[in-house]
């Protein structure tokens, strides 16, 4: 359950009863999925609920926004205020935060809107897909083509490439899909990133196809590091052949392990990889134990 009857939210300058937030049947956004989101979290540290990474995200928050031609009237301070404010007036520390940017407007022009609607949203949210590690299947569906869309805008529209997929790969008893993209070489997940380990090193797809995560660019930085190197190359499926362990980073899902993908199953338990190290590097971070010169990245 995202909110109860007491659940405030915060709907174009003004904190509402979530119950009450309205949005009306002919607004643009609704017909054509043209609204852009973002997936932070808070967590209670030693220093009290910290948003992680807060300007790096609303920062990517106004990409969006212009990549779609969304206007957007606050800037990344205000966000950033009025997401505390929000966890404040929820009683929440440990939270994720759903900014969203929307066209209310009754529109069904195919044009871009002249103003633009911000509803943001908190409530408390395990691990997305959870502690357990994957079983990955390789997805029919890819990843749009970035010549068709800005495919590093987080636009709500992308994401019904993301569902068909992710279901897809349920159905098929699987816990989770990986697409490929337009030249068959692995992209992400649904809503995660991918990397996998080999011989020591790690490596993940580059910009092209993907969103490059917020979680992504954390671990990458968390591994460098620590001394690991990170190839951020394209690599197909068959590549995946001779990895030791693999796993997938975002937002809502943090850093969780992937046993196989179809038929391969990764040599090494999740718990004595590389990936592991790193979970446990990125926990201690976002809850405030590691605090290096990343965390004011």
């Amino acid at each position: 359950m995202y909110f109860n009857s007491n659940t405030v939210a915060f709907l174009d300058g003004e904190f509402v009863q979530a119950s009450e937030a309205t949005c009306g049947v002919y607004a643009q956004s609704l017909h054509y999925g043209y609204a852009v989101f973002e997936g932070i979290r808070a967590y209670n540290t030693p220093q009290g609920s910290q948003i992680f990474k807060a300007r790096e995200h609303y920062e990517r928050l106004h990409y969006s926004c212009k990549a779609v031609g969304l206007p957007l009237e606050y800037s990344v301070e205000e966000l950033t205020q009025i997401s505390y404010q929000l966890l404040e007036k929820n009683g929440l520390t440990d939270a994720y935060i759903r900014p969203l940017v929307y066209a209310a407007t009754p529109n069904m022009s195919l044009k871009h809107a002249t103003s633009g609607n911000l509803l943001m949203a908190v409530w408390e949210w395990g691990k997305y897909l959870g502690d357990q590690s994957l079983r990955l299947t390789i997805s029919p569906y890819e990843r749009p083509n970035p010549k068709a869309v800005p495919i590093e805008a987080k636009v709500a529209g992308h994401y019904v490439n993301s569902i068909i997929a992710s279901s897809e790969a349920k159905g098929r008893g699987y816990d989770e899909a990986l697409l490929l993209d337009m030249n068959g070489f692995v992209a992400e997940g649904p809503g995660a990133n991918f990397f996998f380990e080999k011989d020591g090193e790690l490596y993940t797809a580059p910009a092209g196809s993907i969103l490059r995560g917020i979680t992504r660019n954390t671990i990458i930085d968390l591994a460098r590091e620590a001394g690991i190197t990170v190839y951020e190359k394209f690599f197909t499926p068959t590549e995946l052949q001779g990895a030791v362990g693999a796993f997938m980073t975002g937002t809502a899902a943090e850093v969780i392990g992937v046993l196989s993908v179809d038929e391969l199953v990764f040599e090494k338990p999740f718990a004595e990889t590389l990936g592991a190290q790193l979970a446990k590097r990125y926990h201690d971070l976002v809850t405030g134990v590691l605090t290096p010169a990343l965390s004011s990245k």
